[in-house]
Order: C-alpha cells, then structure tokens, then sequence
C-alpha cells in the first residue's frame, strides 16, 4: 500500500511527537508513586517462584539484587525506615515491641491504642512530607499511618485490618487514584503481609510460601491493570519493597530459655531472635550472668555493649539485657515450644530479625515507571535510602534523613 505524501509527513510528525514524549520525563508536579510492601518478601523469590507481574514491572524498571534492612530485621522498624530514611536509634522504633519509661503502656503489633502516641515516632513519614509540600497522600495500612506525627496524617488513610481482602485493598487505592486531580493523592501505601505470614508458618521454600506470593502478586496484577484503566499508567510510579527476609528454622536449633533462667522471674520485652529482657528483681549483673556465654548461638549484651554496628548501643528504650541469636536458631520457652507443637507439630518454620547483614535477611526492591529507568539491576543497599528516592521521583524536599540521594540516583531517568 502507498503513502501519500501528505499521509507520510503525518506520520512522521506522530513518530516525532511520540519520541518526544518519550524523551522528555514526566514533570515531578504531575508524578504519583504508590509504594507497596509485601512483608516478608526474601530478595531470591522473584527468581524462585516466578510471580509474572512483579517479574514484569522489574524488566520494565530497576530490580536491586537486595534491599537491606536495618538491626532487628522485624516489620515495625524497617517499614517505618523506609517511609523516614532514618536509622532505628534516629525515629525510635526498635523494634515490634517496646517499652519507654516515659509513654506509658507497650508497643507492640497488637497494642493498637499505645501505636497511636506520637510520642513514639519519630522523624517525617514521606506521607507528611507530601502533605507539608501541597500535595494529598493515602496510606493504605503502613506503620505508623494511624498516628498523628508532627501534628500530621495522611488526608486518606484505614486503621489496619489484617482480615481485609488483598482484593479490597487494592479497590481503595484505585478509589482514591480515581478521585478528581484536586482531590487525588499522589503519594500511596499498599500493604500485603500473606508472605510474610506463610514463611513464618512453612519456612521460605514451602509450597505455602509460594502460594502466598502468586496470591499477592495477582493483586499486583490487578492494580497495575485498575492504574492503567483509568488512564493513569503515563503517570504513576510503583516502588515494591518488603521489609526483611526469611531464615529457615529447625526443631534442633532451639534456645530453650527455662534452661538458664527462671522466665517468670524476667519481664521479657521480646522473645526471638532479639531477646530483650529486664530482671523483675532489679539486677542486671545477675541476669547477664546466668546467659552470658551460656549458649553458643546466643550473643549477650547489657544495654551499653551492643556492637557499634548494630547501631543502639546504649539506645534509652533498649532493655537491660539483649541476646542475640544466630541465623536459623529461635528462642523459646517451654511453654511456646508445647504450643507450637500442638498447633504445627514439628513443622519448625522460618524466622527473621537476625543481623541485617545475612543474606537471607534480604528484601525485595523493584521500581518502575515513566521517571525510572528500564531494564536495570543494581546491587543491594539498605533500605534506609528508599525515603531519598522516593521524594526525587515526586520532586518533594526531603526531610532530614540518614539516607544518601546518590546512592539511588542513577535509577532515574536523566533529565532532558
């Protein structure tokens, strides 16, 4: 078939107009960024069980080999890292349970009412920083989200509700994309925790691991396909990350706690793999001393003498005494070992919290969008310089942060 001339510079015109587009990046004013986090997600399951629409938005963007958490690799602390850019000592949040002479009542994941003191966090969530500079943000179940900190909250968010459908999630988000320009938020969350809940019950190789990422992934799927239906897709930018990864447990490496101390006679802050503990009693020497050195897989420290790289040392809410145990052991009593074994019987599972510098302990990083670069794999960083690249895509000024804007530079697309 001919062209006609004048059908010819026709199309000529559309293919430099659509090589324009393509050339000039997409005004930050006009980006939005929907940050997911798929808790538990360990940096090789990608390659291992192959969920195609997050292997697909990682051809189509940046993949880290790794994203690195913080010390204890728990949910609270690195969630609220990634969304600040701070180190724990910095915003507080040490780990999934806490004590502070000063707030009353525990923190911990269940204690909701203690959750919402302020007091608590510290630092700028990236929802506020939004919110300071003019634009609307949703926060779909994210730590700290239920708070008012710096006097501040996203215009849109939900009380968690670990019972709400993957499915349901994913139709508030696309709800609040599809409210008109003035009144959509151009910074969202979006918070799955199937895998994290299916490697703690089966370990990271089960076949209910693999079931929990497919099941999230088509809920990836579907928002992707809910964006780019509503015209949006020219727009929006995902960031995937979980928070740490997964490490295999086994029935025989167990550090059974009743076999050194009297458990009733310690306040126990946390259990495992970070134990925390005060003597009921008020003394510390003793306490150290009945675990000090007693296990070969269990690191004890008093409150001062953590190591330098785990980056508390001496930290006003750590307890007195914290042991830390290796890679793939758990500490338990008696008591939780009987009920696990009545419940699970000696399927032992998969733990994290270990030192963020093991491998397992690793998290899933992805990137894409029209800012972002395509077909990119970097090597692993730690998450705490997510917050950073997250406030270059939508072209916020960061808030004071532990992170390092180079180190995730080069995953943007240059400027024309």
């Amino acid at each position: 078939m001919k062209l006609t001339r004048r059908a010819l510079l026709a199309a000529l015109l559309a293919c430099t107009l659509a090589a324009c587009r393509e050339a000039q990046p997409l005004p930050t004013e006009r980006a939005i960024l929907v940050l997911v986090s798929i808790d538990g997600f360990r940096w090789d399951y990608l390659d291992k069980f192959k969920p195609p629409a997050l292997m697909r938005l990682a051809a189509n963007g940046v993949q880290a080999e790794g994203l690195i958490p913080q010390f204890p690799s728990k949910t609270f602390p690195n969630h609220y890292t990634i969304v600040t850019g701070l180190t724990l000592a910095h915003h507080g949040i040490i780990s999934n349970n806490i004590r502070d002479e000063g707030i009353p009542g525990s923190f911990s994941l269940a204690n909701r009412d203690v959750q919402k003191d302020p007091r608590w966090w510290g630092g700028e969530p990236i929802w506020n920083t939004a919110e300071k500079q003019g634009r609307k943000a949703g926060a779909m179940f994210w730590p700290g989200s239920e708070a008012v900190i710096g006097g501040r909250q996203a215009s849109y968010w939900m009380p968690f509700d670990d019972g709400m459908p993957n499915s349901a999630r994913v139709n508030r988000v696309l709800g609040w994309l599809k409210l008109p320009e003035a009144q959509r938020p151009s910074f969202l969350t979006l918070y799955f925790s199937d895998v994290d809940s299916a490697g703690h019950d089966g370990g990271p190789d089960s076949d209910q691991t693999k079931d929990a990422v497919l099941r999230v992934d088509k809920a990836i799927g579907d928002l992707v396909r809910g964006v780019n239906a509503a015209g949006l897709d020219d727009r929006v930018h995902y960031v995937i990350v979980s928070d740490h990864g997964m490490a295999a447990l086994s029935a025989d490496r167990t550090i059974v706690l009743d076999d050194y101390i009297d458990v009733d006679q310690a306040d126990v802050v946390d259990w495992a793999p970070v134990l925390a503990l005060n003597p009921k009693d008020g003394d510390v020497d003793k306490l150290y001393a009945a675990l000090k050195d007693r296990h070969p897989a269990l690191a004890v420290y008093r409150r001062s003498e953590i190591p330098a790289e785990y980056g508390l040392a001496g930290h006003p809410r750590l307890p007195a005494i914290v042991g830390v145990a290796d890679e793939g052991w758990n500490i338990a009593s008696k008591r939780d070992i009987d009920r696990w074994r009545r419940r699970n019987g000696d399927a032992p599972g998969g733990s994290h919290g270990y030192d963020a510098r093991a491998k397992s302990m690793q998290g899933l990083f992805i990137a894409a969008g029209p800012r972002i670069r395509r077909g990119v794999t970097v090597t692993p960083f730690e998450n705490l310089h997510v917050y950073e690249f997250m406030c270059a895509v939508l072209g916020l000024r960061p808030a004071t942060n532990d992170g390092d804007p180079a180190v995730t530079r080069d995953m943007l697309r240059p400027s024309q």
